[in-house]
């Protein structure tokens, strides 16, 4: 049985699979998340929030790429395919999530990047998701250190 936080997991490892399939291929997001469902399977994922990722960030594109343009040092069409899907991912979460705290974003993209990234992909995903953070969530981030 996966806890809520597992399933979370699990939705994001497959949603940075589909995004880097359409990325790549500019496939239909409708028939990349049929696929994904019926020749994948989800198992444990969070399957609403893999659709939520999946559609989500495609339809707030714009917004997510200018984001990550600000820290980036290339443009987004240059980063790799992987780093750019983790990337969309926690961007997308930062800005549209703010219920996760971003410890939790950084985590998982650090972590999706150690998975499925070249070698030293997380260091370099964790160092743009961190400055989103800090641009985005300062008061966030400014509660943590008073508490700590």
């Amino acid at each position: 049985m996966s806890t809520p936080t597992q399933a979370r997991t699990s939705a994001r490892r497959s949603a940075v699979q589909a995004l880097y399939q359409w990325q790549l291929t500019g496939a239909d997001l409708s028939e990349i998340e049929r696929q994904f469902i019926e020749e994948h399977g989800l198992g444990n994922a969070d399957v609403a929030y893999f659709n939520e990722l999946l559609h989500q960030i495609p339809q707030k594109l714009d917004e997510i790429d200018a984001a990550l343009a600000q820290f980036v040092d290339r443009s987004i069409a240059s980063i790799d395919p992987v780093e750019r899907a983790i990337l969309r991912i926690g961007a997308y979460e930062l800005l549209f999530h703010p219920e996760l705290p971003y410890r939790v974003v950084l985590n998982e993209g650090i972590n999706l990047a150690k998975g499925f990234g070249a070698a030293q992909s997380h260091k370099y995903v964790n160092g743009i998701l961190d400055k989103i953070a800090h641009a985005k969530r300062t008061v966030e981030i400014q509660a943590g250190r008073a508490k700590g």
